[in-house]
């Protein structure tokens, strides 16, 4: 490996910083992870990829990106909720796959519509069962 440049000190910098607003900035929309130890054995790092990668192939600046324990319904695992600025209550996605996750960010987080089919509950209302 050759010596580093001030220039590739500089992208690596850059790359820290994006990363860090995804999880930390102020957004329009907050996505949540639930990395539990049952959403991890389920699936939920690849969740979590795929919300960054959806993110930064979107190149979306407004959205920030956290993660959280167990949300207590093992079952339906991976899990994320999604909150948007200005509606009335966070959305509880379950059962998730990186297609689901793709899915989402293109029909709740760009376009409002929540995807009720993977939906379990939207506040404390429950959608399906």
């Amino acid at each position: 490996m050759g010596k580093m440049t001030i220039e590739d000190l500089a992208k690596i910098r850059d790359a820290a910083r994006h990363k860090v607003a995804l999880r930390q900035g102020a957004g329009r929309v907050r996505m949540n992870v639930h990395m539990g130890t049952c959403g991890i054995a389920a699936g939920a790092r690849g969740i979590m990829t795929a919300v960054m990668k959806e993110i930064e192939t979107r190149n979306l600046h407004d959205v920030i990106v956290m993660n959280s324990g167990c949300a207590g319904l093992c079952s339906r695992e991976p899990m994320m909720t999604v909150e948007v600025l200005g509606e009335p209550a966070p959305v509880k996605y379950v059962s998730l796959t990186p297609d689901r996750v793709r899915e989402i960010v293109e029909s709740h987080v760009l376009k409002g519509e929540i995807v009720r089919e993977y939906a379990l509950a939207v506040g404390s209302e429950k959608t399906h069962s």
